[in-house]
């Protein structure tokens, strides 16, 4: 079953402690900032941010209320990018912790269809056109050790493991927040490894914190419909020799 993440938005607190220890583990340089009047900066992932904790103020039935998303990629389970990618030497799944990941490689393929193909709007591209985002950080996993996001989290609002475990592990934390968020749910809990625990509407936290299944079959009909362009070009001009 792989592994899984469990992200508990309901405990995060916003110290973006995560963000520091992503950019520390895979010594990733810091973003040039500009005070948007937000607690968020940077104010979107880059190629050299793949983790970010986006903020949100919203007035509820409760009050004036901070909401705090710590996004990455979601390794999908049959992941978009992948299909539209359709080289495993660029773009696969790990076998044995469920992780997507990218290599430079990806520098060769068309990149602008890979990110679209995204349901979550994760991947970003360098200036050569190779992709990054999250890894699970797959060196300390391989290694026994936690991703370095959820090892530095004070709060315990992130957790890793095996997928049965984390996904048990949700819907314990799911029945506790409901108790005092009584629109809390889990987000595309079956489709992704990165589970999504959050107290108000996923629209609240950001525009890509969920995918409908609706935009997902549209996105992986669209990565089919690539994955065989160069065949039907090819054949086109077969047809046409």
């Amino acid at each position: 079953m792989a592994k899984s993440f469990l992200i508990d938005t309901t405990l995060c607190t916003g110290c973006r402690g995560c963000q520091v220890a992503c950019k520390q583990w895979h010594n990733l340089p810091a973003d040039p900032t500009v005070n948007m009047g937000s607690y968020q900066n940077p104010q979107d992932l880059s190629f050299t941010t793949y983790k970010l904790v986006r903020m949100q103020e919203h007035v509820t039935e409760d009050g004036l209320k901070w909401l705090f998303f710590p996004e990455q990629c979601r390794h999908c389970i049959d992941a978009p990018c992948e299909a539209t990618a359709g080289e495993p030497t660029a773009v696969f799944t790990n076998p044995r912790t469920g992780a997507v990941l990218y290599t430079a490689i990806t520098k060769d393929l068309p990149a602008e269809e890979i990110i679209e193909s995204c349901p979550y709007n994760i991947p970003r591209m360098a200036p050569d056109g190779t992709l990054a985002k999250c890894d699970m950080c797959q060196d300390r996993v391989d290694n026994g050790m936690l991703p370095a996001c959820v090892k530095t989290c004070p709060t315990g609002a992130m957790s890793f493991g095996e997928r049965e475990e984390i996904v048990e592990m949700a819907n314990s934390h799911l029945m506790m927040a409901r108790k005092k968020f009584k629109n809390a749910n889990l987000i595309d809990v079956d489709t992704i490894r990165v589970i999504y625990l959050v107290g108000f509407k996923p629209e609240l936290y950001h525009g890509f914190a969920m995918a409908s299944n609706a935009e997902i079959g549209i996105t992986r009909h669209m990565a089919l419909q690539r994955m065989f362009r160069p065949f039907k070009r090819a054949g086109a001009q077969l047809m046409r020799g």
